[in-house]
């Protein structure tokens, strides 16, 4: 099953994005049970980024939770707010 993960970060927080970065990398891809097919940030107008877009497979929403408990960028506290929704992958699916 596929979910579509959108966060927002906190305002005037690209240095906190920055700093954690890389572990954010890293982390995308340390559990076995959701595989990432597609991530980046989302920009402002200036092409600024200010928050994530993910696309991940896995069994369940709990699964999703559970999994985002451990993203370096909430663990920092950059993170406003976080969308989860089931997503159907219709055009493009891998």
């Amino acid at each position: 099953m596929y979910f579509l993960i959108y966060s927002e970060d906190k305002l005037d927080s690209l240095a906190l994005r920055t700093e954690n970065r890389a572990a954010h990398l890293a982390w995308l891809t340390s559990d076995s049970n959701v595989v990432v097919k597609i991530a980046g940030p989302w920009l402002d107008p200036d092409g600024i980024m200010r928050g994530s877009l993910l696309i991940v497979s896995t069994d369940n929403l709990d699964t999703v939770k559970n999994w985002l408990a451990q993203d370096p960028y909430g663990l920092a506290g950059l993170t406003a707010k976080t969308t989860i929704k089931p997503y159907n992958w219709v055009i493009g699916a891998p």
